[in-house]
């Protein structure tokens, strides 16, 4: 495994830390600002949209761009430095168009779309002109296992009706989000696997109710993450993403490349907490000393530093045997990443938090946002539970098929 980045990986790194520091990190206060005001979209997002763009920092996260859609193709070992970048700042991503939902939505068009649905949804997610949303998480049943969804897809004639209640949708509430990918059944006697489908909902569509949009940790994100019924919302047939039947295998396409995102840019988010943590440990005095003179303040920011280079070590293997392999073959270590890497970044941003004493549960500092969003990483795209089990389920397979290899190494006691 070669884990070396390129010079032009390197020179991405430069331009896109660069960008952060002129453009992005004067305007933290300006953003906290406004969206306390109730103005968002910021009054300065496009115009640090239209700088990125201008300046090739666009679409960096899909490695199989085409030649004719905007954006630089890079590999996924090449993207995940540049996402850990952005993950430093939670809204920076969108400057970008690397936010999600919408890098997942682009994927899964990019990937099974039609060419009139890509003329229509893809080339404008594309060139960031509109947001979107995937709804798939239901309140009324466990959504980690995808089966369970309750949400109905029923054909009738030229068109499909949709009838059901999703919540957690992220990017719902934003002004622009204009598409819904929707997971729901549309043959609850198939199998298991098959009962489901995805459909392209245009959000302004009739019977679309949003209900709420819920706070996480009584945090308010201005974006959403709402609570939506579908009722008897009726879009053409010709909407139908992908084959009908199809919609778990797409959830799962779709769920890969986004865990390791989410997982790149929460070490961003641990990595600024942990230079946030030394600074203040260096700086501030308790008890006549510097607080990294304290054995346990020291204890603390060595252990943070070992957490996050094992964390990055293991996402970019991922990354790695994805650009090798493909996201099938990585998905034991897709799940080892998403269930090692967003409590790494709790703890790391629980360590500054105490470290900066009452300050960190300010909004003085970013730690207290950066914590909520690695608590709430914890759940989304599958709770740690579920990968756990994944990894252990995929251990014992392995074990049985090699059943008896190890017994040599057992020492054979007479008695």
């Amino acid at each position: 495994m070669n884990f070396a980045f390129t010079e032009r990986a390197l020179t991405l790194q430069q331009r896109l830390t660069d960008f952060m520091q002129q453009h992005i990190v004067p305007r933290l206060a300006a953003w906290q600002t406004e969206v306390e005001a109730g103005h968002y979209p910021v009054s300065f997002m496009q115009d640090l949209k239209n700088l990125a763009k201008a300046e090739g920092l666009w679409n960096l996260f899909l490695p199989d761009l085409k030649e004719n859609e905007p954006g630089t193709r890079l590999s996924n070992l090449e993207y995940a430095p540049l996402a850990e970048i952005m993950g430093a700042v939670p809204w920076a991503a969108e400057v970008f168009n690397c936010n999600a939902p919408d890098t997942g939505n682009m994927e899964l068009l990019h990937l099974f779309a039609s060419a009139e649905q890509r003329q229509q949804w893809l080339v404008p997610l594309l060139n960031g002109d509109i947001r979107s949303a995937f709804a798939m998480t239901e309140p009324d049943v466990c959504s980690s296992d995808a089966t369970n969804i309750q949400t109905l897809i029923q054909k009738d004639a030229d068109d499909y009706v949709i009838n059901g209640r999703k919540w957690f949708i992220t990017n719902a509430s934003h002004p622009n989000c204009q598409l819904f990918i929707v997971m729901g059944k549309t043959d609850p006697n198939a199998e298991v696997h098959q009962q489901q489908s995805m459909i392209l909902v245009p959000a302004n569509t009739a019977g679309i109710e949003i209900v709420r949009n819920i706070k996480v940790m009584n945090h308010l994100s201005p974006e959403g993450h709402n609570e939506v019924v579908f009722r008897n919302v009726r879009v053409p047939a010709a909407n139908l993403l992908g084959k009908e039947g199809s919609g778990f295998a797409l959830a799962q396409a779709r769920l890969g490349p986004g865990r390791i995102h989410h997982c790149m840019r929460s070490i961003g988010a641990a990595e600024l907490a942990l230079k946030l943590m030394t600074e203040r440990a260096i700086e501030r005095k308790a008890f006549k000393q510097q607080l990294y003179q304290h054995g346990v303040i020291s204890q603390w920011i060595a252990q943070s530093r070992m957490e996050i280079e094992q964390a990055r070590l293991l996402v970019l293997k991922a990354a790695w045997m994805i650009d090798q392999y493909g996201a099938k073959a990585a998905a034991k270590e897709i799940a080892m990443i998403k269930a090692i890497v967003p409590s790494m970044q709790e703890k790391v941003i629980d360590r500054a938090i105490q470290c900066f004493g009452a300050m960190g549960l300010s909004p003085d500092t970013p730690l207290a946002d950066l914590w909520v969003n690695a608590r709430a990483l914890r759940l989304a795209d599958g709770p740690d539970q579920v990968h756990l089990r994944s990894i252990a389920r995929m251990e014992i397979k392995h074990a049985k098929e090699h059943l008896g290899q190890s017994s040599a190494y057992l020492v054979q006691r007479k008695i």
